[in-house]
């Protein structure tokens, strides 16, 4: 494959070549949305670690392909040093080559595991999907988890994306592997799997055109919703000239009349400028605007014993709370400093004081009140965790995401933010409605589709009827169970071959 005296030598010129394929891989996710890399770049991977023999090796290019892909992915994280350049500016190739870096070990990894337990063939392709597969998902789990910039996500314009409300981003992700995997898996058959490839996916988007070829129907209620983005920039949000300015804009863009008066409106995260403890006047003044029979969705700061929260409220008409939900998963590095105690003791205290101190917290986020249907509470971070969109109890009939991705820029973050929030709402068969400060605000029916929206950097606002939800989905009732069984099925097929062989 690559013209050096032995492909199974470790050089620079092969990690080069990795890392630009990786880069390729990238292109498929949210804003250049080019999923046909996917079949370009995974069927030439797969020819390639077939015939692999040094585990270091495997591992060398997993980790450079994942760095690749990492870093075009999740460009996006420099954006928050430069709300202040001046003081944290100098950190930002640091923490993108870090979080790159950290993250291409669980690639890494899959792939020195694979060249590790398996001998080369056709074997050893759906070995290695299964084992990325595998640590895709651990990259989700661990160390707070972090699944932004999964695999499945790139396909979020083909109707193959529709698989993820039976079995999830995982499932869809190694369905993916092992058929971009086909032509390399049936060599020296590459024509036959080039056409099984084509074939497998053919099918594959039929069953999603199947699956939301049906109508979406208004809610029972006829709820109609209102979504507010103020477009805030984050560097001037909480400037003292510009708090009001921004309040003001949602309060009128709350307050105009339409045709068909909106029975909730929403505003983004931290949409409010002071604590929720002295912001009893403001949720009248709120309340006011909204008019009778109309309830404010919205973003504040709550403290609690003296310990910050990231909470969302429900303002009634008559200007009280009606439910309030505290941020559970808080972002590791912004919103709180993980390991601070080991930190001081390593003298970067001043480092800890550069993330935010809230506390995560512990009420649920099924939110249920009168006016207006039940819903599942989301804020920003933490719409890329599908088993937050999800619910134990009663099911609700739509989810509720407010976020600020002004701090994700405008190039990809809120793009791709966007894209998560989508699948989401497929996952589950639930609407979802989102306001974003700076966008993208959209109202999302549980297909997928994007119904409404405001583009990105604008302030405005727009009225729609909440769309009724969809029976629970596979995913919604066994979770990730569906695909670790499928995982299951295939990895015991797999083990029993690598012992047959090892007998031999």
């Amino acid at each position: 494959m690559f013209k050096s005296k032995n492909m199974h030598e470790i050089t620079w010129r092969k990690c080069g070549a990795f890392f630009i394929l990786g880069l390729i891989l990238a292109l498929a996710q949210a804003p250049f949305n080019l999923s046909f890399t996917y079949v370009v770049v995974l069927p030439f991977i797969g020819l390639y670690v077939r015939d692999v023999k040094s585990a270091k090796l495997g591992f060398v290019i997993g980790w450079w392909l994942g760095f690749g892909y990492f870093v075009l992915t999740i460009v996006w994280i420099v954006e928050p040093f430069f709300v202040t350049p001046e003081v944290t500016g100098w950190m930002a190739p640091f923490a993108l080559a870090g979080m790159a870096g950290g993250l291409s070990f669980f690639w890494a990894l899959a792939f020195y595991v694979t060249v590790c337990l398996t001998i080369e063939g056709a074997m050893r392709l759906i070995f290695l999907a299964l084992c990325w597969t595998l640590f895709e998902f651990l990259r989700a789990n661990i160390l707070t988890g972090f699944p932004w910039g999964h695999l499945s996500y790139g396909l979020i314009d083909l109707p193959i994306i529709q698989l993820t409300a039976w079995v999830g981003i995982h499932g869809l992700g190694l369905i993916l592997l092992i058929v971009c995997f086909l032509p390399a898996i049936l060599i020296p058959r590459f024509r036959l799997g080039i056409f099984l490839l084509g074939a497998t996916l053919v099918v594959l988007s039929i069953l999603g055109l199947w699956r939301s070829s049906s109508l979406i129907l208004p809610n029972i209620k006829q709820t109609i919703v209102r979504v507010v983005q103020p477009n805030a920039a984050q560097h001037l949000k909480w400037r003292s000239d510009m708090v009001d300015i921004f309040y003001v804009r949602q309060l009128e863009y709350t307050s105009i009349k339409e045709k068909e008066k909106p029975d909730v409106v929403i505003w983004p995260e931290t949409a409010l400028p002071q604590l929720l403890e002295n912001s009893p006047l403001i949720f009248q003044e709120i309340a006011k605007a909204a008019g009778p029979n109309t309830s404010v969705i919205t973003g504040i700061v709550n403290k609690k014993n003296n310990k910050l929260r990231n909470s969302l409220i429900v303002i009634n008409p008559a200007g009280t709370l009606d439910a309030i939900y505290d941020k559970k998963h808080l972002v590791p590095f912004g919103e709180y400093m993980p390991l601070v105690d080991i930190m001081n003791k390593l003298g970067l205290s001043n480092m800890v004081g550069l993330a935010g101190n809230f506390k995560p917290g512990q009420i649920s986020r099924n939110i249920s009140v009168q006016n207006f249907p039940d819903f599942i509470a989301l804020i920003c971070y933490e719409a890329i965790f599908p088993e937050y969109s999800s619910s134990s109890t009663n099911r609700p009939e739509w989810i509720v995401h407010i976020t600020n991705d002004a701090w994700f820029g405008s190039f990809s973050g809120p793009y791709q933010h966007l894209v998560q929030a989508r699948v989401r709402a497929i996952e589950q068969g639930l609407p979802l409605v989102r306001s974003a400060n700076t966008g993208i605000s959209a109202m999302i029916d549980p297909y997928g589709r994007v119904l409404k929206s405001l583009e990105l950097q604008t302030a405005g606002y727009f009225d729609h009827i909440l769309p009724a939800a969809l029976p629970p989905t596979l995913y919604a009732k066994i979770g990730e169970l569906g695909w670790l069984l499928i995982f299951c099925f295939l990895m015991f097929f797999c083990i029993k071959s690598i012992f047959k062989r090892s007998e031999h």
